[in-house]
């Protein structure tokens, strides 16, 4: 029949199966159930879970990083005297030196200070000053720590599910535990590093077809491990466990399951001997600064495992079972608990929310994918074990695994509100109400919102409360030995009508001529090294009630070399293995020109060998003196945490953290130069 031409004709067809391209250059969707973890409320209309890309998250990371390495406290003094002292001597000739880097016992890898020397020096070559070779190796150590961090979240948005990478972000970026462990000069820290880029490989299902990830994978483990930390080896073990022994990324029938193990273990021997090579230029390196053959990972393991009763880790204290958990609480806040509770949390999915790791039909052939998801989820509980079974207990212990507290706590999160989303929609009957609500949203916001508030808190209380060991000894630089300089006429006075921000770099090479002395009593674990003390400025401890080994001075040596120093062979006396007292690394008091001690006026104790300098006006005047945080006479709640007002600060005790002027010697010093000055006139 031929067609009317007065109507028009209508053709409905099927929408085609490919989606349509995007006009006027708009970006395709994206597809929001490619990863591990499959959304099962559809939001119509709305965008999916934003998650910057790679270059955003970076340029957010790098902010927060780089702050906290210019204002960021040096938590513990193992960093200091056993990683910015030793760098410290090899770029200047002199610090301080702890029997972990004797030749006599080499648990310390000079390869891993090497590496950051280049860094300090750059830094030291633009400004002319030491002090800004420190800002400059953790500066350094920022860029480092956001771009595995970056690399790390982009493969849990990529292979594990938006939203938790989503909340895994926030948790990276404002944790006080990332924002310490970050920027810390420790092998702990270069672990936690190497194992954020191991576990962005992991991610990926094992596979016999994915040799890329078996390599790259184990490469990562084994640089954390080799130039870091050996015991960090053992956040691969549930990695190890599924390229070894489960199906995973493979279908496997039953008849070719030994021809598949073959090529597995085939595979993984391969990644591992090619590792292996990283020992290479570490012991070289480690051999030539030594003098001697050395393996410093198989030392640390002889050490900490082997010591015996009389020697080991435990000589140095030893903490309740509890300290981890207490320590991460307050670095971590809720995400801990959340972290922890992920593999219960992960089997009542598997029973109230099972498609949410997509349709499967169990099979002898394959692995489940919460099989899969637990080995991700495993390590962080491993590393927990094995550290909270050792009677030795550091915060630095926990740094490799800080990025795994976030991912289980943000994989937790997501599972919760997946129980959320099943009972509204059993409640009400339907599934188009739950794409519509804002309630799970709400949900998983507040929780983020909450981790984020405490976590600034905290980070800001550590501040507040603790940063006065840099602060206050800055100011021997910033402000006494100027002034030392001016009143000797070494220093041409300041013009009247020039700023400060204004005035040139003041030159202090000069005060080698006084032949100053700083001395450190009780305060000595606080040391903020050897770069925030100008050069010509001879840093010694005087006795106190601590009755272990404290450091020696390295042999004043040249270099060997572009970094090498002779001194590093020595073996050096008055050191042992033993936290032995060794008296003759004290100085006496009346040597020395200036002091910085603690003094709390609210609860003042004066035991025989820690009286109270900051007192004392007859022989000490005080520089400068900052607020330090008295935690023993403080609430738990307001010490912990930092909220504006006086009324919060009002609950805390502080103390006087001091730089002190011994009257006598230093104007004795200034009488001398003075006269020498003028008869040089």
């Amino acid at each position: 029949m031929a067609s009317n031409p007065q109507f028009e004709t209508l053709r409905f067809r099927r929408p085609d199966k490919a989606s349509p391209k995007p006009q006027n250059g708009s970006p395709a969707k994206a597809d929001v159930n490619k990863g591990m973890l499959q959304d099962q409320v559809r939001r119509h209309f709305v965008k999916s879970a934003w998650t910057p890309n790679f270059t955003k998250a970076l340029q957010l990371l790098l902010l927060v990083r780089v702050s906290a390495a210019m204002y960021a406290n040096i938590q513990d003094c193992d960093e200091v005297f056993n990683f910015w002292e030793p760098l410290h001597y090899l770029d200047q000739g002199y610090g301080f030196q702890t029997w972990e880097t004797s030749p006599a016992h080499a648990i310390r890898s000079w390869a891993y200070v090497v590496v950051h020397l280049l860094p300090a020096r750059i830094g030291a070559l633009f400004t002319g000053e030491k002090r800004a070779a420190f800002f400059a190796v953790r500066i350094f150590l920022a860029v480092i720590s956001s771009l595995c961090e970056t690399q790390f979240y982009r493969t849990v948005v990529e292979k594990v599910n938006r939203k938790v990478g989503r909340y895994l972000f926030f948790l990276l970026l404002f944790s006080t535990g990332m924002w310490n462990a970050s920027i810390a000069f420790l092998p702990s820290s270069f672990a936690m590093y190497a194992s954020m880029l191991a576990f962005s490989y992991a991610m990926e299902p094992a596979s016999t077809k994915s040799k890329q990830r078996t390599l790259y994978a184990t490469l990562c483990f084994a640089a954390g491990a080799i130039v870091g930390w050996p015991f960090a080896l053992a956040l691969s073990l549930p990695f190890v466990v599924e390229e070894l022994f489960v199906f995973s990324g493979d279908r496997v029938p039953a008849d070719m399951y030994q021809t598949w193990l073959k090529r597995r273990w085939s595979n993984f021997a391969s990644a591992v001997a090619t590792s292996a090579l990283l020992f290479v230029p570490v012991v070289a390196i480690d051999s030539l600064a030594y003098g001697r053959l050395t393996l410093v990972p198989w030392n640390i393991i002889r050490y900490n495992i082997f010591g015996g009763s009389i020697r080991g880790p435990e000589l140095y204290g030893t903490e309740p079972w509890t300290f981890y958990f207490r320590n991460l609480l307050l670095n971590f806040n809720v995400a801990v608990p959340l972290a922890y509770a992920v593999l219960p949390a992960l089997a009542i999915t598997y029973v109230a929310d099972r498609r949410r790791l997509g349709s499967y039909t169990p099979s002898l052939e394959q692995s489940s994918p919460f099989t899969v998801l637990a080995l991700r989820l495993a390590p962080l509980y491993v590393w927990t074990a094995i550290l909270t079974l050792q009677p030795h207990k550091e915060e630095r212990f926990m740094f490799p695994g800080y990025p795994l507290i976030c991912f289980n706590a943000a994989v937790a999160l997501y599972l919760i509100r997946g129980w959320i989303e099943v009972a509204f929609i059993k409640v009400t009957g339907s599934p188009y109400r739950a794409s519509t609500t804002s309630i799970f949203r709400t949900f998983t916001s507040s929780v983020v919102f909450a981790a984020i508030i405490l976590s600034l808190s905290r980070t800001v209380a550590l501040y507040q409360y603790y940063h006065a060991p840099i602060s206050v000894t800055y100011q021997l630089q910033g402000q006494e030995l100027p002034r030392l300089l001016n009143v000797t006429g070494f220093l041409p006075p300041r013009p009247a009508d020039v700023k400060e921000e204004e005035l040139p770099r003041i030159d202090l090479s000069p005060i080698k001529e006084f032949g100053l002395r700083l001395c450190l009593g009780k305060e000595w674990h606080r040391f903020p090294s050897h770069f925030h003390v100008p050069d010509g400025v001879r840093v010694d401890f005087v006795k106190s009630e601590f009755d272990g080994l404290l450091p020696g001075h390295f042999p004043p040596s040249g270099r060997s070399g572009l970094w090498l120093r002779e001194g590093t062979r020595l073996v050096p006396e008055g050191l042992n293995d033993l936290n032995k007292e060794e008296h003759s690394h004290y100085t006496p008091l009346h040597t020395c020109d200036y002091l910085i001690d603690l003094d709390f006026p609210e609860h003042p104790s004066e035991a025989p060998h820690e009286p109270r300098y900051a007192v004392d006006e007859l022989a000490w005047e005080r520089i400068h003196c900052a607020p330090f945080l008295d935690a023993k006479h403080s609430p738990v709640l307001s010490r912990a945490l930092w909220f504006p007002g006086e009324k919060w600060r009002s609950q805390n005790s502080f103390g006087d953290y001091c730089l002190l002027r011994n009257k006598y010697s230093v104007r004795r010093k200034e009488q001398e130069m003075l006269k020498a000055a003028q008869a040089g006139a």
